[in-house]
């Protein structure tokens, strides 16, 4: 008999799975027992003819192997290699060490090649705080595990070079990479004519994390601003770059190293709820997972599912997102800036001083009421976007680049770190709490916030976004307080609750 370890993800949890190899006097074959999905049981045929491609040979006899616990279901093609290491190794045809000691990730092809598998990335990760565990994983992996210093690894192309790793006739990898930001590539904030108010509020968002959602008329800039938010975020760091990376890598996207770029991601409207939250056998991420740390565009947004958008309020509030199946129930992080733009009718010309909106009354009830009133309460920032004059259009006076609003929304990061001693943490993030304690109000703001709250009919909930809103205008100003005029722009930046639609 052998044992050894291979490794199972569930979410982002790295699972040990303890692969045991018996081997029988018995009718010749192989049966696999642990909860194995279907790819797990074509293992055999793969091991079978990897095994005999490789010059070893298959034990004429009765092969067992438990994948232990064996009571959770079994996924995937990664257990293909310690599979077959196993299979030699209670065979007697490998003489290795303490097998016990190796995690091994690996599919096998017919021929005996090594074929890359998702999830290696987080497998590192658990081998660097479990010392005791050496790992052998694909070559196209490799770059995977660089990141993990104190990680015992070999990176192999084939079973033959995975034996000669267990037996030490193979040095482990050595070479270690330096992680390093680069500039977020988008468009610049500068190439937006006019639309000043919108620009304003796409700097409070980024400086304090807020949801923003922009409403205008076909043509008026709204995507156009929207991709050009990147670039007046803050640069990634080495543990959010981390963390994006791992959820590439679950879902076997990740390229040659690690993200080092915020990611902007913009669904189309016909999303699936799976492709959005996440799902498929075995469950792997979706979109809302794939923008964390990010930016989640939202571009026509009542056309998407009403399923899809009610999926948005729990990640919204938790900043993940729980999938549950019958096969168990996986989280992942999902902790990201939402940017949202719709028109303001189906036809998109309501209001619109130049063209007649084509739009029953009935037809503008029906498409407002597609975004419900408590998603509606999670967004910080609502922006009326208007037509762009003339004036503005050809007449370019200097504009601020993207670099320079940056600054300011790095500085305002800064101070808010400080404020609540946490790296990365933000107005719109920080606990209620923590929020309460340090955010002053002067007289004068307080008056304000309660004449907002009556005026506007907010939920309580909407008035403590407007509250965190104000704290990131105060923020951007460096002021120690909340002064009235905060509370006011906050207010302005309120379009749907000042009766933006006047039916």
């Amino acid at each position: 008999m052998a044992a050894l370890f291979s490794c199972a993800v569930s979410g982002l949890e790295p699972v040990l799975v303890r692969v045991e190899v018996d081997i029988s006097n018995g009718l010749p074959g192989c049966q696999i027992v642990g909860l194995p999905d279907a790819a797990v049981q074509e293992s055999r045929d793969r091991v079978r003819a990897a095994i005999k491609n490789s010059g070893f040979d298959f034990p004429p006899q009765k092969v067992t192997i438990n994948l232990a616990p064996a009571d959770s279901r079994k996924e995937g093609s990664g257990f293909d290699l310690s599979m077959a290491l196993g299979i030699l190794a209670a065979s007697g045809q490998i003489q290795a060490g303490s097998l016990e000691n190796f995690i091994i990730l690996g599919e096998l092809g017919l021929s005996g090649a090594v074929r890359p598998v998702p999830g290696v990335l987080v497998v590192a990760e658990m081998a660097q705080k479990k010392s005791e565990f050496n790992v052998i994983v694909p070559q196209e992996n490799e770059k995977e595990v660089f990141w993990f210093s104190g990680v015992k690894a070999w990176s192999v192309s084939s079973l033959k070079e995975a034996v000669l790793s267990l037996m030490g006739g193979k040095e482990p990898l050595k070479s270690r990479m330096t992680w390093s930001p680069s500039p977020n590539v988008c468009l610049d904030i500068k190439q937006v004519k006019g639309q000043e108010l919108a620009k304003r509020g796409l700097e409070i968002a980024a400086a304090g994390n807020h949801n923003i959602l922009l409403i205008g008329h076909p043509g008026s800039g709204k995507t156009f601003l929207a991709k050009t938010m990147p670039g007046i975020l803050p640069a990634l760091s080495f543990q959010q770059a981390l963390d994006i990376s791992k959820v590439q890598s679950v879902a076997g996207f990740l390229g040659e190293g690690l993200v080092n770029a915020v990611p902007f991601r913009s669904p189309h409207s016909t999303i699936s709820y799976a492709g959005m939250v996440g799902g498929g056998s075995p469950v792997r991420p979706g979109e809302l997972s794939f923008a964390h740390h990010g930016v989640l565009f939202m571009d026509e947004f009542p056309e998407f599912h009403r399923n899809v958008l009610e999926s948005l309020r729990q990640p919204l509030e938790e900043r993940k997102i729980r999938i549950v199946r019958m096969s168990g129930a996986v989280t992942y992080p999902s902790d990201f800036l939402l940017a949202a733009a719709m028109n303001p009718c189906p036809c998109g010309y309501y209001g619109d001083p130049v063209r007649a909106c084509l739009c029953k009354f009935s037809e503008r009830m029906a498409y407002q009421k597609r975004i419900s009133g408590p998603l509606l309460d999670r967004i910080d920032l609502q922006i009326e976007m208007s037509r762009i004059s003339q004036e503005k259009l050809y007449d370019s006076p200097f504009l601020e680049p993207s670099e320079q609003v940056r600054s300011r929304v790095e500085a305002a990061r800064k101070i808010q770190e400080e404020r609540y001693g946490s790296q990365g943490m933000t107005n719109s993030r920080a606990e209620d709490d923590d929020f309460l304690k340090l955010a002053e109000l002067s007289f004068e703001a307080k008056e304000s916030l309660k004449t907002a709250y009556s005026a506007l009919g907010l939920s309580p909930r909407g008035n403590m976004r407007l509250f965190r809103t104000a704290r990131t205008i105060a923020d951007l100003e460096n002021s120690c307080k909340i002064e009235k005029k905060h509370i006011e722009e906050a207010v302005n930046y309120r379009a749907l609750e000042r009766s933006f639609w006047k039916f």
